[in-house]
């Protein structure tokens, strides 16, 4: 048994979520320590009991610890077993980190299976439904791993209430993902999401990403959707080919739509000045695939601490050599090595 002290780096549900996928793909039996003892709420709170106890259904694994609030959990997982599973977090907590928790297991199984996730799918402080879609899925069918994914509802905070589909595909040949050279962007839109609030929020963050970026008409989009609650995302999207990078900020209540914009705009523009490839969010993201599949590297923004933590968790679970390296100021490149 390997033992994950989760009060390291950035001390969040990263470290369960990476722990879980590794144990259950490696096939060994990890203790899980000091779980979220950064955070306010240490412990498990809903959305990573969900993950918990979906690792143990997707793996028959004998769980010790798997209830709310539990800072300690033991998972024993036996042999992935494919199949059509349904999650359901029960509040917004985010479906999108859930997905990203069960993936790499159900990639390696040998027969397809359907996931059915419910919860939020557009949260703050995690990838929502958009830019799993449009950013991390291409990168992901670069390397091979096949899958298809179809948004049901949306889900926002503090209601939920989202619901999507997954279809995995079993892996067959996998390819490095090398993406050191930015191809040139083919198409920008920003996209202006909200339900059961007034539309003049999202038309007033896409006049201030056309004041500010001077965007044409054609690249603003206001998408009114049906959802459980009141919610509110603005997204800004960079498309090359096959993916784009993906730019979004949730609205909250006492932030203006004007200052939702700029947010965005102020990732994306620190993006640009850039030569990078992958945008900070999304290369941590693909460190797990990477280490899973047939390694490769990517050039970057400086990585978070969330990156830098997921690094150590991965590198202490695997023979994986993942070597970060600054090429100037505010670029650097990332080379995940698969021993």
């Amino acid at each position: 048994m390997k033992t994950i002290d989760g009060s390291q780096g950035e001390g969040g549900g990263q470290v369960l979520r990476t722990s879980l996928s590794l144990a259950m793909c490696l096939q060994i039996p990890i203790r899980l320590k000091n779980i979220r003892a950064g955070r306010k709420k240490p412990g498990l709170m809903r959305q990573h009991l969900t993950c918990v106890r979906a690792a143990k259904e997707i793996c028959k694994a004998k769980v010790v610890g798997d209830e709310l609030g539990s800072q300690e959990v033991e998972f024993y997982p036996n042999a992935i077993q494919a199949g059509d599973y349904h999650f359901a977090i029960g509040t917004a907590g985010s479906t999108c980190l859930l997905f990203q928790t069960v993936l790499p297991a159900l990639l390696q199984a040998n027969e397809p299976s359907t996931l059915i996730l419910e919860g939020g799918t557009h949260n703050d402080m995690a990838p929502s439904f958009d830019f799993i879609q449009q950013s991390f899925l291409p990168r992901i069918k670069q390397i091979g791993y096949r899958l298809n994914i179809e948004l049901c509802e949306y889900g926002f905070y503090p209601n939920g209430g989202g619901k999507w589909v997954v279809n995995i595909l079993p892996m067959s040949s996998l390819n490095p993902l090398l993406l050191v050279k930015r191809e040139k962007i083919q198409k920008r839109l920003a996209v202006a999401t909200s339900a059961r609030i007034p539309q003049h929020i999202c038309e007033r963050e896409l006049r201030q990403v056309q004041k500010k970026c001077h965007w044409q008409e054609s690249e603003l989009e206001k998408r009114l959707v049906e959802a459980c609650g009141p919610g509110n995302i603005l997204s800004l999207r960079l498309t090359t080919d096959p993916s784009s990078e993906v730019f979004e900020v949730v609205g909250k209540v006492g932030i203006s739509a004007e200052r939702v914009a700029n947010l965005a705009i102020r990732e994306m523009q620190r993006y640009l000045s850039s030569s990078v490839v992958i945008g900070e969010k999304l290369a941590d993201q693909l460190l797990l695939p990477l280490a899973l599949g047939s390694g490769g590297s990517f050039t970057t923004l400086r990585p978070t601490l969330h990156t830098l933590t997921n690094i150590k968790v991965i590198q202490s679970l695997m023979e994986c050599g993942i070597e970060v390296k600054r090429i100037k100021d505010d670029e650097y490149k990332i080379i995940v090595r698969n021993e």
